[in-house]
């Protein structure tokens, strides 16, 4: 297999115009500026670049114009930087969730008020296809016609897709444990998947060496700022959902980091746009035991995240040097949150326990965040009457590996009313 470096004539920088709100790169620390182009770290600080808006388009958005748009995470294209043109948008129909009642699930932890929302619902049934469908957009309006990413198992599923429903190349790293219904489920759209012998982390650092040789649009390297902000999209839909209002209190999976750094962007330029009134809300994390470095910073009171080697079932979490780790704990510091972390048998009881009481089958990560949840109630971090998210971010099919031994028949009996009586199956 050789990977050839398909260079493309027509890449090049975003040129900004009035249907796009977004303008430039910005870096997260110095504030030093960019054209809307293919890198993610600033050359001045090297800190991570981020995407920034002219105001006075993102202030054109209505709830009006939001609820006239399609039924998907596209009817916030005027909040997004990709997607203006319709013919490059790159699209499976990913979002507008639903966003569950869980009376049941509250009723058992003790809480007032609490809601699911579940994006094991999407097109490749992850939270990844909101990123990757804004990625692979940014993409095309840059120029590039192959695209790439490391991932745990979810973005890689969504890359395979989106690409070979845009008719783009794809170049799939993934680690080489991975669980074999993610790598199926990727291999299957006839891609290129790479199994490399190492962590997360180790084959994100070769990413980071093949964005700098190939002219491919790595989703989370050199298109990171574009692709990250389609997490905002899981923010706007549940301040829509309520309403147009933000909940109290959201617990969030944490594995980069991004994912709860940009549902607190998008509350907050949901605030600041006046589409909804800026009440305060609290922002908690969740992650795995075995792969915890952000809660362990937190616990700490730094500001420094120490990478760690995962250890966990939740692989679709186990980012051992998270990228955005100090953004999360700057987000849950600032709100008054919290983070925690759970063992691999507490993920197991808390997929169980969201399945058992709303018929929510969520993948080890939904385990996380519900085992989490669990967690802070107990040690009163979390109000049980304030009315709470969590963040339901995959399917449970994905991830059978650690129910396997638990998750079996009641009962195995012969054909029979006589064996079925026999083993009290009939009884109340």
């Amino acid at each position: 297999m050789t990977l050839a470096p398909e260079r493309s004539a027509q890449s090049g920088p975003i040129t900004s115009d009035d249907t796009n709100p977004a303008v430039a790169l910005s870096c997260r620390h110095c504030g030093a500026t960019y054209p809307l182009a293919p890198t993610h770290v600033c050359v001045e600080c090297f800190a991570p670049l981020e995407i920034a808006y002219d105001e006075d388009r993102l202030r054109r958005v209505t709830r009006e114009s939001i609820e006239a748009g399609p039924l998907n995470l596209w009817r916030y294209v005027g909040l997004l930087p990709a997607g203006h043109d319709p013919a490059r948008r790159v699209s499976l129909g990913a979002g507008f969730t639903p966003l569950r009642p869980a009376p049941r699930l509250a009723a058992e932890l003790g809480m007032r008020k609490l809601w699911v929302k579940d994006d094991s619902a999407n097109p490749t049934h992850s939270f990844k296809d909101r990123v990757v469908s804004v990625a692979l957009s940014a993409a095309r309006d840059l120029g590039f016609t192959t695209v790439a990413c490391a991932s745990t198992g979810n973005l890689a599923h969504s890359v395979a897709a989106h690409a070979a429903h845009a008719g783009l190349r794809s170049i799939v790293l993934v680690p080489h444990d991975l669980e074999a219904g993610k790598t199926v489920s990727t291999a299957v759209y006839g891609g290129t998947l790479v199994a490399i012998q190492g962590n997360y982390d180790d084959v994100n650092r070769l990413c980071s060496e093949l964005a700098g040789e190939y002219e491919w649009a790595f989703v989370n390297v050199n298109v990171r700022p574009f692709y990250a902000e389609g997490s905002k999209t899981l923010g706007y839909e549940v301040a829509e959902q309520l309403g147009w209002r933000l909940p109290a209190q959201v617990v969030i999976p944490i594995a980069s980091g991004s994912l709860l750094t940009k549902v607190d962007k998008a509350f907050r330029e949901l605030g600041r746009l006046g589409l909804v009134e800026e009440t305060p809300y609290r922002v908690f994390g969740a992650q795995a035991a075995g792969c915890n470095p952000v809660a362990a910073a937190f616990a700490r009171g730094v500001d420094t995240v120490a990478p760690v080697r995962p250890s966990t079932i939740a692989k679709s979490l186990s980012i051992g040097n998270p990228a955005d780790g100090p953004y999360a704990l700057d987000v849950v510091r600032r709100t008054g949150g919290s983070i925690t972390d759970v063992t691999d048998d507490e993920i197991v009881d808390g997929m169980k326990l969201l399945a058992r009481t709303e018929g929510v089958f969520a993948e080890t990560a939904g385990g996380v965040t519900v085992a989490c949840l669990r967690r802070l109630l107990r040690e009163g971090l979390l109000d049980p009457a304030e009315e709470t998210v969590v963040y339901n971010t995959g399917d449970g099919l994905k991830t059978l590996d650690p129910l396997v031994e638990t998750a079996v028949p009641t009962a195995t009996i012969k054909a029979s009313l006589s064996a079925f009586e026999a083993a009290g199956l009939g009884d109340d």
